[in-house]
């Protein structure tokens, strides 16, 4: 009975013919009326013991929340403890150091990159203003066709807007702006 019970508790995988053996095994056949009757007692005593580890389990899981409740812990406590002591904990790891400084090092980079494009561009705008600015002033511009045709585009544009002001009552003309 002893050999059986080890049996039971052995934790080894089976194997293929193993497997092939039990499916095959006629049990009922194989064994006699009094290792039967043994064996339903001993499923009878195993019923009752889980029985009575699931009451004893149960006792104790409420037992623990009654001292949880006393000591004034709650789930969203518990987890937010869990999640602290699991970022502290990853926060530890080698990986997640060089994870942090890898991209700590890439933003410092990134950030250099970005104001050097922006002073750039910023440059290029000023640069551009002063050309345009300049160029206006210059009377071989205001001369060229290219300016006499945005010109004529701008008076024209103005002169249909300044009749519509006065039809619709407005009290300012185009001419205050």
């Amino acid at each position: 009975m002893e050999a059986q019970a080890r049996g039971l508790l052995e934790t080894e995988p089976l194997q293929g013919r193993d497997e092939d053996t039990v499916a095959s095994a006629d049990f009922p056949s194989m064994l006699s009326e009094e290792e039967r009757e043994e064996l339903k007692a001993e499923l009878v005593q195993l019923e009752d013991e889980i029985t009575t580890l699931r009451q004893v389990l149960s006792a104790k899981e409420r037992h623990l929340v009654e001292i949880k409740q006393k000591l004034g812990m709650n789930l969203m406590n518990e987890l937010k403890q869990n999640f602290s002591k699991s970022w502290h904990d990853m926060q530890t790891t080698t990986a997640y150091k060089k994870t942090h400084e890898t991209l700590s090092h890439a933003g410092q980079k990134a950030t250099a990159a970005f104001s050097n494009v922006g002073t750039a561009i910023s440059k290029k705008f000023g640069d551009m203003s002063y050309s345009i600015r300049h160029s206006i002033s210059m009377p071989a511009m205001r001369n060229s066709p290219t300016f006499k045709s945005f010109e004529e585009r701008v008076e024209t544009t103005v002169t249909s807007l300044k009749p519509q002001t006065k039809e619709d009552g407005f009290c300012c003309s185009l001419d205050q702006f």
